[in-house]
C-alpha cells in the first residue's frame, strides 16, 4: 500500500516535471513577457507558485509545533488578495532567482512531508481549522493542484510563442497548377 507521503511526492514530482518540460524551450523574453496570462507573465506565475509553497512551508512548521497556521489559512480565505500582494512584492524579480527559488522551496515542502505521520496527513478531522479537510488535501491544494490549474495557461503561451507568424505560413501545395483551373 502506498503511503500518503509517497502519493504526495509522486504528484508533486509529476506535475512539476510537466511544468518544467512545458517551459523548457521558452526563451527568457517569453518567460518575462507581460500580459501572457491575463496581466501576468509566465515568470509571475512561477513566483506565485513559489510564494504559496513558501507560505505552506511556514504553515507546516507551525502545525508541527502544535500551532494553527493563521497566515496560510488567511491566504487561502482570500487567494486573490494574497496573489495580488505577492505579485506587487515580486515585480521585476530576476529569472535566475526565480529558477533558484522554485526548486528550493519545493524541496523544503518535500522535507516537511516526512515530518508528519500517516495519520497526521490523512485524517480529516485531526485539525479542526481545516474544516474537515486532511492536511494532505491542504498540501495538494496549495502545491500540485494549483500548478495543474495554471499548466494549461502556460502551455497555451508556449504554443503561441512557438507558432510561426501568419506572414511566415508555408503553403504545402502550389497555388495554381496546370491541371487545376483557377477558380477565379
Amino acid at each position: 500500500m502506498t503511503s500518503t507521503v509517497e502519493k504526495l511526492l509522486d504528484e508533486l514530482d509529476s506535475v512539476r516535471e510537466r511544468l518544467l518540460v512545458a517551459i523548457d524551450e521558452l526563451p527568457d523574453e517569453a518567460l518575462l513577457e507581460p500580459n501572457s496570462i491575463g496581466s501576468w507573465s509566465v515568470a509571475d506565475l512561477l513566483v506565485q507558485q513559489t510564494a504559496w509553497e513558501s507560505e505552506l512551508v511556514t504553515g507546516l512548521m507551525q502545525i508541527s509545533q502544535g500551532k494553527k497556521p493563521a497566515r496560510l489559512l488567511a491566504a487561502l480565505e482570500n487567494r486573490e488578495e494574497y496573489g495580488r500582494l505577492r505579485y506587487e512584492e515580486n515585480q521585476g524579480r530576476d529569472l535566475d532567482r526565480i529558477f533558484d527559488d522554485l526548486p528550493q522551496v519545493r524541496m523544503q515542502v518535500e522535507e516537511w512531508l516526512e515530518e508528519f505521520s500517516e495519520k497526521q496527513l490523512s485524517h480529516k478531522g485531526l485539525y479542526p481549522w481545516l474544516n474537515g479537510q486532511s492536511l494532505a488535501q491542504l498540501i495538494a491544494r496549495v502545491t500540485y493542484e494549483q500548478e495543474l490549474r495554471t499548466l494549461p495557461l502556460v502551455e497555451a503561451v508556449v504554443r503561441q510563442w512557438q507558432a510561426p507568424p501568419d506572414d511566415m505560413m508555408i503553403l504545402l501545395r502550389p497555388k495554381d497548377t496546370p491541371d487545376e483551373p483557377n477558380p477565379n
